[in-house]
């Protein structure tokens, strides 16, 4: 088997039928994001989330355990969807895929500022949910460069709609 940290698919697209065949492996690995205070600022801006752990340094390296800013759980999470993109090329034969939600999300582990994070996509379900629909659960783990413990780990679903099939 690869080694799950080297895993990165060549080509433009996956064949579906072949992804059937990967169900528990690691499909992908994305390229290093750096999480850096402008971007967890931002983030406290767009959400309104201006926790001192997050926007303000000096405080947050007197006053927690950090020693320093820390980025918001939802911050990585939204991350996730750069990194899929990134591990993962599209499935040959999909038109389009929806986000269907989370069964579990758990944030193990602070992110200091300036840290780097990938993310790490093991297919743990393929299936049918009708003649033009299937759907994927992702078994997602956000890593942190430098750490033994990932930041995040999450069950991801997502369903993917198939192009129709063209009759001549």
């Amino acid at each position: 088997m690869t080694n799950p940290s080297d895993v990165k698919l060549s080509g433009k697209t996956i064949d579906l039928s072949a992804l059937k065949q990967r169900v528990g492996d690691v499909i992908g690995v994305s390229d290093w994001i750096l999480v850096d205070q402008a971007k967890i600022s931002a983030f406290a801006e767009l959400t309104g989330d201006h926790q001192f752990i997050h926007v303000d340094p000096e405080r947050a390296r007197a006053e927690t355990p950090f020693g320093g800013t820390i980025a918001h759980g939802f911050l990585l999470l939204s991350l996730v969807t750069q990194m899929r993109a990134d591990a993962i090329p599209p499935i040959a034969g999909i038109a389009m895929g929806i986000n269907y939600g989370f069964e579990r999300v758990r944030f193990i582990s602070p992110v200091p500022s300036g840290s780097r994070v990938r993310g790490r996509f093991t297919l743990a379900a393929l299936e049918a949910r009708g003649p033009n629909e299937l759907q994927l659960a992702w078994g997602v783990s956000v890593d942190v460069s430098g750490a033994h413990k990932p930041a995040l780990v999450a069950e991801w679903l997502t369903r993917a709609i198939l192009k129709p099939e063209r009759t001549s």
